[in-house]
């Protein structure tokens, strides 16, 4: 059983480190092909592969780390290292942004023509590399390997419209669809990078990632009888996916350990349906002062 999960936990480490190399490559060709065809399109692609080699390089050191026991000093895990790369990510992500949107938008009014050979050339070397990275990770089962499969099938798209603006600029001499076309992919990256930025920075702060589940957990605890109250509780997520919870119950009874015992196993039934990484729950006596409360 241990060699079959490690066969499986090696397989998804070689699908999504070829993905991470495979992208890098391709985004260090897509820079220099857009200077050398003076494409904004190309560079604009070029930014956003960019971005999703960083999600795939810090999907693949999380996959690496999963299987880690938790340690003394990362007493939670390493999950919480995918907030951090998803971080580093939108910034990374807004500064190309603005430089590409700093060399598109006076094209507008003087556009020049883009090399469209090499353009076309490299549209279609960026079909095959990102369609074949999606082909690589569509056989993988763990979330990481569907979101970024879902990036990739993005920059499959975005690789396809450079193509047919390519294939038009052959036939038509339309220079200022080659900065349209870039201003169009950075405003859809800055949308999505400014919506997962909120997200990200939520989740760092500790709030709670789902006010109604939220809700609903506080009124299941209190559904016990032997429940007075519930103070000092806190719902937060390690990632996005992996939830936090601890919580004192203020008891209506100074109840023997039997009983104590019953309940403990009930609150844990009760709150399974969860599905919660990490649970702290402490009862408090009749008549006892909270050592947490704030003095």
């Amino acid at each position: 059983m241990h060699n079959h999960s490690h066969s499986h936990q090696h397989s998804k480490d070689d699908r999504i480190g070829w993905a991470f190399f495979l992208n890098v490559t391709f985004t260090i060709i897509e820079f220099i092909g857009g200077w050398l065809t003076n494409s904004t399109a190309i560079m604009a692609d070029a930014v956003h592969d960019l971005g999703d080699s960083l999600s795939i390089g810090f999907a693949w050191i999380l996959s690496r780390f999963s299987d880690k026991e938790a340690s003394d000093k990362f007493s939670y895990g390493y999950r919480r290292l995918t907030l951090f790369g998803a971080l580093i990510n939108s910034i990374v992500l807004i500064i190309g942004s603005i430089w590409i949107l700093f060399e598109a938008i006076p094209r507008l009014s003087n556009p020049e023509m883009p090399v469209v050979e090499g353009m076309l050339g490299l549209a279609i070397l960026g079909v095959a590399v990102n369609g074949y990275a999606v082909l690589k990770l569509k056989a993988g089962e763990t979330l990481n390997e569907k979101v970024l499969t879902w990036h990739l099938l993005e920059d499959v798209l975005g690789w396809v419209a450079v193509l047919i603006v390519s294939i038009v600029l052959l036939f038509a001499e339309l220079p200022i669809l080659d900065p349209l076309l870039s201003i169009g992919f950075t405003l859809f990256i800055l949308f999505n990078v400014f919506k997962n930025l909120k997200s990200t920075l939520v989740l760092f702060l500790q709030a709670a990632p789902d006010k109604e589940t939220q809700k609903r957990i506080k009124l299941s605890l209190m559904e016990f009888p032997e429940v007075n109250g519930i103070h000092h509780m806190h719902f937060w997520s390690l990632d996005g996916e992996s939830h936090v919870l601890t919580a004192h119950l203020e008891l209506s009874d100074n109840f023997d350990v039997k009983e104590l015992i019953r309940l403990k196993q009930e609150v844990a039934a009760k709150l399974s349906s969860y599905h919660l990484s990490h649970t702290t729950i402490e009862f408090e006596f009749l008549n006892e002062n909270c050592r947490d409360e704030a003095q």
